[in-house]
């Protein structure tokens, strides 16, 4: 399956970064970049615990019932701590603003992210929107109301 999304430079932006674009004919996700305005053209560095907020230098327009989830890109998580402060971030259909990837350095050592490099990865998906109605009971389940690691660890 195809979506169709438009995509528009930011005015400020370096146009020789790529757009999201997919590594490998199978990849799900559309690498995310890095895109730092002139003056901060050197890049940023995080260190351990900080978190910041990483321009890729464009807005994007999704069509109706898509969304895009930001994801964090996996080689940078393993290798140096760094993955993304919201876990999977959400740009909605009727979002016209600047896409912007949230870094945090869970890492031990300062991390260095540079003028195109890759941060994150964008997945395309179907949005099923629901209606949410007040009742009286549910139905009961085996779990019922257990919680967290009620259904134990192997």
């Amino acid at each position: 399956m195809t979506v169709d999304i438009k995509v528009m430079h930011e005015p400020w932006a370096d146009p020789g970064v790529l757009l999201p674009d997919y590594a490998s004919n199978g990849a799900a996700g559309a690498d995310l970049r890095a895109n730092f305005s002139q003056e901060d053209r050197e890049g940023i560095t995080l260190a351990p615990g900080e978190r910041a907020l990483i321009p890729t230098g464009f807005r994007i327009a999704l069509p109706d019932g898509v969304e895009m989830q930001v994801r964090a890109r996996s080689g940078l998580s393993l290798k140096h701590g760094v993955t993304l402060a919201n876990s999977v971030g959400t740009v909605d259909s009727d979002y016209r603003g600047p896409v912007g990837v949230i870094l945090i350095n869970l890492g031990d050592n300062p991390f260095i992210v540079t003028h195109g490099m890759r941060v994150a990865q964008a997945v395309i998906a179907p949005v099923t929107r629901a209606v949410f109605r007040v009742v009286d009971t549910l139905d009961d389940t085996d779990r019922g109301a257990g919680g967290f690691g009620s259904t134990g660890t192997a």
